[in-house]
């Protein structure tokens, strides 16, 4: 190793893709276009510890997000107290604590980049403890309303997605010279929009015919209520065909599978867990899906219309709010309202073209070579 290279560690946790994506989006820039200058070492904080903390914390993340999703809102909105925080921070950080420990004193790292508020306790503690001066950014990854564990330490350095949600954290007492403010960070790929030539590979590739495609797309652990959603949309009359991503969720897949075979239709197409939703989105013209903020970033960055079924409150409730208000897309929950709005778009490509061009006008930009640039310095 280059003895003059910087080293960087990012700390996250598998806790949806939200807070994974941008850490390895970051480290992918520095290691293509700056591997003289940094090392770039990804660390995931549950890596050593005990198997029922990873389930809890990790899994049990997403049976919630999936199954019961009032009882993590009921949840979120507990950790609004002070103490009930600063207790789900300790408890986990008792589980995180020995790994990142050695990891720090082994790495001795020049920099430590935080993408999960439940590490932010346990790195704090241990440069305290052992009297290191590391530098530590800590990059808020919910764009517009941010869980109050984020900000339990008000001395921070943090990096946020909008001006929006800097505004509050200064009227809440965080100095303004601690905010850095940047687009919101995606994958390099999602910086320019695939041209018309590398939609027709793409479509091809995935035999995909019409000029009509809507994508229900989950995420890595699929989207609540979708065989409903594919039961609804399936009845339509209309001249396009269904992709939906699964991602992790099993059964969703296999449920899909049988829909498909016991309708005989080649204009449904099912995917699993996919390392290629950049393609997918971009042969799409519409897409049903969660408002987690990284997939509906990847949506509009594509300039595509997102329909928004379901979010977080009230977590996601600032994605939908900037989404609707500024017209870039549609926010419905009830499903069987689904199948309605999807024909109203593909009959109507005046009404599509509208979302786009308040798309377009919005300006939006991947953050991935900014914030890069900016840690790396």
């Amino acid at each position: 190793m280059n003895p003059k290279k910087k080293k960087i560690l990012f700390l996250y946790l598998k806790t949806g893709g939200g807070h994974e994506a941008p850490a390895r989006s970051i480290a992918k820039y520095l290691n293509k276009y700056k591997n003289d200058e940094v090392e770039s070492l990804l660390i995931d904080g549950f890596e050593k510890s005990k198997r029922i903390a990873r389930f809890i914390v990790v899994d049990g993340y997403r049976i919630l997000q999936n199954n019961a999703k009032w009882i993590y809102e009921l949840i979120y909105a507990f950790h609004k107290i002070r103490i009930v925080s600063e207790l789900s921070a300790f408890l986990v950080s008792f589980n995180t604590r020995k790994y990142l420990y050695n990891t720090i004193i082994n790495e001795k790292p020049d920099k430590i980049v935080i993408f999960h508020f439940f590490l932010i306790s346990p790195v704090y503690k241990i440069l305290k403890e052992t009297k290191l001066n590391i530098p530590v950014i800590t990059v808020v990854t919910d764009p517009y309303s941010a869980h109050p564990l984020w900000f339990l330490n008000k001395d921070q350095n943090f990096i946020v997605f909008s001006r929006q949600l800097k505004d509050k954290l200064i009227r809440d007492g965080i100095k303004e010279t601690n905010i850095n403010v940047f687009p919101f960070i995606l994958d390099e790929k999602y910086s320019k929009r695939a041209t018309p030539e590398e939609i027709a590979v793409y479509k091809k590739k995935n035999e995909i015919k019409s000029s009509n495609v809507l994508l229900v797309l989950g995420g890595a652990d699929g989207i609540p209520h979708g065989l409903a959603i594919l039961n609804n949309l399936v009845k339509l009359t209309i001249d396009f065909e269904i992709l939906v991503v699964c991602g992790k969720d099993k059964k969703l897949y296999d449920d899909a599978v049988k829909l498909k075979e016991k309708l005989n239709d080649t204009g449904l197409k099912v995917f699993g867990f996919v390392d290629f939703v950049y393609e997918l989105i971009s042969v799409s013209d519409v897409i049903i899906s969660k408002c987690g903020a990284s997939t509906f970033m990847e949506i509009l960055l594509s300039r595509k219309v997102p329909i928004i079924n379901s979010y977080i409150w009230e977590q996601e409730k600032g994605n939908v709010v900037f989404l609707v208000e500024n017209e870039l897309g549609i926010y419905e929950k009830n499903i069987f309202r689904l199948p309605e709005i999807v024909k109203q778009l593909f009959l109507n490509k005046n009404l599509i073209e509208k979302y786009k061009n308040n798309i377009e006008k919005m300006n939006l930009v991947n953050g991935a070579d900014q914030v890069a640039e900016f840690i790396a310095k």
